[in-house]
């Protein structure tokens, strides 16, 4: 069995190394000046992470077959992606992907 002291180090050491990594990009960044190049750039990070989790929800994956199409993310993904398109707001979007989801699984 591992000894109460190292399971709380090994808490506390992680939640340092995880307040580190996120706390230091805003540190660094208050001192200095990016190109508008890199803040271009950098302006496409949310969306592609948000479109790559989407994506991924869409299929079932099983270790030697083809992925198979989640018929019930994919259904929910119709009036989220709408209600995206016409409000462009995330609250919207987040409660129209939500009651959408759990209306289909309500009914199906």
């Amino acid at each position: 069995m591992l000894s109460t002291n190292y399971i709380i180090l090994t808490i506390l050491g992680c939640t340092i190394v995880t307040w580190l990594s996120r706390v230091t990009p805003f540190v660094l960044l208050k001192k200095f000046d990016l190109p508008n190049a890199i803040i271009e750039y950098l302006s496409f990070v949310p969306i592609v992470i948000m479109s790559v989790l989407w994506f991924d929800s869409l299929f079932i994956q099983k270790i030697g077959e083809f992925p198979q199409i989640n018929y019930e993310n994919l259904l929910a993904s119709l009036p989220t992606v709408i209600s995206a398109i016409i409000s462009k707001s995330l609250l919207v979007i987040v409660v129209v992907g939500i009651l959408s989801l759990a209306i289909i699984r309500l009914v199906f």
